[in-house]
C-alpha cells in the first residue's frame, strides 16, 4: 500500500462530516441548556426538574428548556 492509496483511504467525505456536525450539535445544545439552568434561579423545583429533563431526554430538553423553561427564570435585579 503506497502513501497516495492511504491517505484516500483516510479522507472524510461529506456524510461523515454532517455526522460529525450533527454530534457535536447534539453534545453541544445540552450542555449549554444544563448551564443556562444551573446559573439561574427558578421557582420552587422547577431547576432540578429542568436538569432532569434535559438529562433524560437531550434533544427534545434542550428544546423544551429553551421554548417553555428559559422564560420562567426568575430575573435578577
Amino acid at each position: 500500500m503506497n502513501l497516495l492509496q492511504l491517505t484516500t483511504n483516510l479522507a472524510i467525505g461529506p456524510w461523515q462530516m454532517i455526522i460529525i456536525f450533527v454530534v457535536l450539535i447534539l453534545l453541544f445544545f445540552p450542555i449549554i441548556a444544563l448551564i443556562s439552568i444551573l446559573k439561574n434561579e427558578f421557582k420552587n423545583n422547577d431547576k432540578i426538574m429542568w436538569v432532569l429533563i434535559v438529562l433524560l431526554v437531550p434533544f427534545l430538553g434542550t428544546i423544551l428548556y429553551f421554548i417553555l423553561g428559559r422564560p420562567k427564570r426568575i430575573k435578577k435585579n
